[in-house]
């Protein structure tokens, strides 16, 4: 069996007899949508093979190999009569340059587009009835030529573009300076962008442009477009579309069964392996009226194609060539509200919700002083860095992270926030090593009290209590090469604050599985000022009433979801267990279980 993991390409997918999950019947359904239509869906998730897919569907030109390409797939037996109908031309805006003044990104936007349209009217030449001409300055002026062409034959135009808001988004979100000038001089008023678009909506008015298929992560560039472009059908909520560009579960099991056949291994060990996938992969949903989750099918082909090879599991289960362009995320948790809402993000106990999604909004929302939650939240979503998670008891859409490689993403940009230095990082990935294999939780400890707690000290969290404890031990302890780490994990029909399960093809390192229960206690609970407190040593930290109650309530916690993990992991499970009390944000007292 062989893998497309990389290839976007539908027709060398096709013919090269790749593996290749059958979408085609949804193209009636894309049909009856609009004829302009906007697909949103994060990075990495499959956009270019469906624009690939359409392109050779479309294309008059690849007519005589319909049956070849489509014969065996749904749209093969029931084709609907545009098949094979249109002139395609595809834009890719991933490959304009973001970098250098915004004159330069405009040289360079011209020019992509300008060889699109030469390699159109290279690839048509049987068909039109001359060449365009191209105008290396104004590529607008190159495309309404190439429109005057197609007007003059029986076919009309069908545009695809992908990754509509790619640069646009690096030049927003990137590091190099004067970010908002050059974007705003891209979008706004007659900036360069906005022009072409502009161009897109009348060349569909009757100028030989029949339909638009557009691709993005967000609608932030749309909706900055204003009256430039405002006649996209958005679908990218439409329940049909939910899995357009992921895959289910049990598509998923059906060929991961056959994989763990190909090495040799017991059919039992594919559920093993499918429940590694789906707490790495799995959980996106893209529509309110979803009938479940999706995978993300790029990373589970990365997943396949090694463990196919090599017959064991990846190093890494998230491929660094394929995760978030994390300057995003740094740019976000710079704006108003973004660093809480990261934080509360990922202590998880409280859900993130929202009215519903912000769908029309542009830099200035962004950029606002007092840019709400909501806000900030919706545009993690279009990430791909929160998903939908159903609605609450009054009908707030629930917004929450989809799996363990997004909590990771997350968890990476605490630890740059929180802990800058490297050396830091050094003395913290000793400390963690140290509890892995030892199970002495003291270093760790140690390091929270002289390192987290002088920053947290000083910040105003609301959640300060046993969340930011929870959260200080999630962010120091992550790692997902060795482990399955998750806070509020159900046991029972209860919530362990962190539990962490040693990764299944991990259990041949030394390394133990932890369970840690987490409480708090004010310093007025304890009678006593931080000076006070640091005077004591451990064993007389350990001795004060409200800590031993706080120890009471933790050890009787533990006991049960120790229970439920033994039964749940049988003897492979090498368990730890603490109790872990914090005295204000000054020390910590910790037992084993």
């Amino acid at each position: 069996m062989k893998f497309p993991y990389g290839i976007s390409d539908f027709y060398k997918l096709i013919t090269d007899d790749y593996f290749y999950i059958d979408r085609t019947d949804r193209i009636p359904l894309l049909e009856q949508a609009g004829e302009q239509i906007l697909f949103l869906r994060p990075r990495r998730f499959g956009k270019s093979l469906l624009l690939s897919l359409l392109e050779n569907y479309y294309d008059i030109a690849k007519a005589a190999e319909f049956e070849r390409l489509f014969g065996s797939l749904a749209i093969g037996k029931n084709p609907t009569p545009l098949h094979n109908q249109y002139f395609v031309l595809r834009w890719d805006f991933s490959l304009i340059s973001a970098s250098g003044a915004a004159a330069q990104i405009q040289r360079s936007l011209h020019a992509h587009i300008n060889g699109r349209l030469q390699a159109f009217a290279q690839h048509y030449q049987q068909w039109l009835p001359g060449s365009p001409v191209i105008n290396p300055d104004n590529a607008i002026l190159s495309f309404e030529a190439l429109l005057t062409l197609v007007c003059q034959t029986p076919y009309k135009m069908y545009l695809l573009i992908d990754e509509y808001d790619n640069f646009a988004n690096e030049v927003l979100m990137g590091g190099q300076g004067g970010n908002q000038q050059r974007y705003e001089t891209l979008l706004s008023g007659e900036g360069e962008l906005k022009l072409v678009f502009k161009a897109i909506k009348a060349a569909s008015s009757g100028l030989g442009l029949d339909r638009v298929f557009i691709t993005g992560v967000s609608p932030v560039v749309i909706s900055d477009m204003t009256s430039g472009y405002n006649v996209a059908e958005n679908t990218y909520l439409n329940p049909a579309f939910n899995d357009l560009c992921g895959f289910w579960e049990s598509e998923v099991a059906d060929v991961l069964q056959r994989v763990v056949a190909t090495c040799g291994w017991p059919a039992e060990k594919t559920a093993e392996v499918l429940a590694l996938l789906r707490t790495f992969y799995n959980g996106y949903c893209f529509s309110y009226k979803a009938d479940g989750y999706v995978y993300n099918p790029t990373l589970v082909l990365y997943f396949l194609k090694y463990l196919q090879r090599e017959c064991e599991y990846p190093p890494e289960m998230l491929d660094h060539n394929l995760a978030m362009d994390r300057s995003k995320l740094a740019y976000l948790t710079q704006q108003t509200q973004g660093r809480q809402l990261l934080l509360d993000i990922v202590n998880e106990t409280a859900p993130i919700t929202v009215e519903q999604l912000a769908s029309r909004f542009g830099l200035a929302e962004i950029l606002a002083e007092r840019v709400d939650t909501a806000f900030m939240a919706s545009l993690l979503y279009y990430l791909g860095i929160l998903t939908l998670g159903g609605h609450d008891s009054l009908g707030k859409l629930v917004l929450r992270i989809p799996n363990l490689v997004v909590r990771g993403i997350y968890v990476e940009r605490m630890q740059e926030l929180l802990l800058p230095d490297v050396t830091d990082h050094r003395i913290r990935q000793r400390a963690a090593e140290t509890l892995y294999t030892t199970g002495n939780l003291q270093p760790l400890c140690d390091f929270i009290e002289q390192h987290y707690f002088t920053i947290l000290d000083n910040r105003d969290y609301r959640w300060a209590n046993e969340l930011t404890i929870k959260t200080a031990f999630l962010t120091l302890l992550y790692n997902d090469r060795l482990y399955i780490m998750d806070s509020e994990t159900a046991l029972a029909r209860n919530y362990a604050d962190l539990t962490m399960i040693v990764r299944p093809e991990a259990r041949q390192y030394p390394v133990f599985d932890f369970l840690v229960e987490f409480k708090y206690a004010t310093l007025p609970e304890l009678g006593l000022t931080g000076e006070a407190l640091a005077q004591l040593d451990r064993a007389q930290l350990q001795t004060l009433a409200p800590v031993q109650s706080k120890f009471t309530e933790a050890k009787a916690k533990l006991q049960s979801y120790r229970a439920t993990l033994t039964a749940k992991y049988g003897s492979v499970l090498r368990l730890r267990a603490y109790a872990v009390i914090a005295l204000g944000f000054e020390r910590l007292v910790w037992e084993e279980v």
